[in-house]
């Protein structure tokens, strides 16, 4: 089978798995049921994430042993989310689905609050502290620990596990970064220079610069994303704020039409081929869940260390995650490429869309859409390196780590030389199967996230005693 073939085939399953009535049901649902069950967590108390994410940023308070801080929590799962997926994955979704692709995106991000404030909870209140000294957290601890012993909990806990590290490995956390990093390296060369560079130069210099911070484990790969995340959200906001200020007349039509084209088709139109509102629904959705990653059961394993007293403190902090990396970073790559209009030529397929839109009006535009391709990249590669080892520690236990490490940094060179479509094919294939464990898990847990969150709110929890016991070698098992 050739690739064209193989690629073919993935999307044919991408897009039954991302068709509107399967998957963007299942996170819409189990959002919107958190949400209630929360009492609309997202907006009722995003004035007490964006007050602890800012003390957070301003402190200089250092964390227990074998704990980070919040803020650095946040940075990290704010460096596997703020990838890639920010700049090529919006790109994608409108050349695929249209404008309308956009408010999917919104919706997804919305519930997707209350959904990654439960996984932040749940991370919080059910992780425990592995054979080898070190906290571990995430979906197949609270599953496992939440669903009791039973055969059902063993097996939800070990799928989600194994499409972690499969996920980590060969999709969207590894494969895809590096094939992005390289394709807008090899654009920015060309623009500058007028040299063809091939995709094997940045991709040595993305793996060889990720398999150093690694080396430090979750302590150095807390301490680089709190200190790069920030600054690289800053960088690109900067460009495409200013693109967006410049154009700003164009807003009231970009925003015309993102919102009547969510429910009606986007017709044909110079290179573009048009848009079904299936279509629209399954893009914004599938990009949605690839860039904020909520109910996909990632960012629970950062947010589940951090040094708080109590698990809601760490769940405001996840939905500020939400809005930071979709509300806002998202939105200005969509706003640049749809005031741009260059998403109708059909020239284009994934970042170097946004890096053509933004060189229109911002000078060397395509150079720094190359240097935020490469930070958002490596931030996401460093994080999803500690997710999927995670996940790898809970199936083989703690001795393995350094083998599976080798592994996914080689695999970051060979997502540079392969097949664009291919990859995020494979990509936005994995999160889904990934995500379907835990959703499971979520909705099971709803009624402890509910008694969690009433238990601080109503201002009866701030003393809760985190507890952490050992689990012993081989959990997985």
């Amino acid at each position: 089978m050739d690739v064209v073939a193989l690629t073919k085939w993935f999307e044919s399953i991408e897009a039954a798995v991302w068709h509107w009535t399967f998957m963007p049901l299942v996170l819409v649902v189990v959002g919107g049921i958190l949400t209630v069950a929360t009492g609309f967590v997202q907006i009722r108390r995003f004035p007490v994430a964006f007050r602890m994410v800012f003390a957070g940023a301003f402190s200089k308070e250092k964390s227990a042993t074998k704990t980070i801080t919040p803020f650095q929590a946040l940075s990290t799962a704010l460096a596997a989310t703020v990838g890639n997926g920010n700049i090529g994955g919006v790109a994608t979704a409108i050349l695929i689905g249209g404008p309308g692709a956009v408010f999917w995106m919104w919706v997804c991000a919305t519930v997707g609050m209350a959904t990654k404030y439960a996984e932040a909870v749940l991370g919080v209140h059910y992780r425990v502290t592995r054979e080898n000294g070190e906290l571990a957290s995430g979906p197949m601890y609270y599953i496992r620990r939440g669903l009791g012993d039973s055969s059902f909990a063993k097996t939800l806990a070990w799928l989600f596990a194994f499409f972690g590290i499969a996920t980590a490995m060969f999709g969207t956390g590894n494969m895809a970064q590096s094939n992005t990093v390289a394709v807008s390296f090899v654009a920015a060369v060309q623009s500058v220079t007028g040299t063809a560079v091939p995709t094997w130069i940045p991709g040595i210099i993305i793996t060889a610069s990720v398999g150093l911070v690694l080396l430090g484990g979750i302590q150095r790969i807390a301490n680089v994303a709190e200190k790069l995340v920030p600054a690289m959200i800053l960088l690109y906001l900067g460009a495409s704020v200013s693109f967006v200020i410049i154009n700003a007349g164009q807003l009231p039509h970009v925003f015309g039409l993102i919102f009547s084209e969510a429910f009606t088709p986007t017709a044909a139109v110079g290179g573009f081929a048009g848009a079904t509102v299936a279509q629209s629904i399954a893009m914004g959705m599938s990009r949605g869940v690839l860039s904020n990653e909520a109910g996909l059961g990632s960012a629970p394993m950062a947010h589940g260390i951090a040094d708080v007293k109590h698990p809601a403190e760490q769940g405001v902090v996840g939905v500020f995650e939400v809005f930071i990396d979709t509300i806002i970073v998202c939105s200005m790559t969509a706003f640049v490429i749809l005031e741009s209009g260059l998403w109708t030529s059909g020239l284009y397929r994934s970042a170097d869309l946004t890096a053509a839109a933004m060189s229109q009006t911002i000078p060397f535009a395509t150079v720094i859409v190359a240097i935020c391709s490469f930070l958002f990249g490596f931030s996401t590669l460093i994080g999803w390196c500690y997710y999927g080892e995670k996940c790898f520690e809970y199936i083989f236990g703690s001795g393995y780590t350094k083998v599976y490490r080798v592994l996914f940094v080689a695999l970051i060179m060979v997502g540079a030389v392969v097949s664009v479509p291919l990859v995020w094919a494979i990509g936005n294939l994995l999160n889904a199967f990934m995500a379907f464990p835990n959703l499971i898990g979520l909705a099971i847990l709803l009624p402890m996230v509910r008694k969690i969150t009433a238990d601080y709110f109503s201002g009866t929890g701030k003393e809760y005693s985190v507890n952490h016991p050992t689990t012993g070698a081989r959990v997985g098992h």
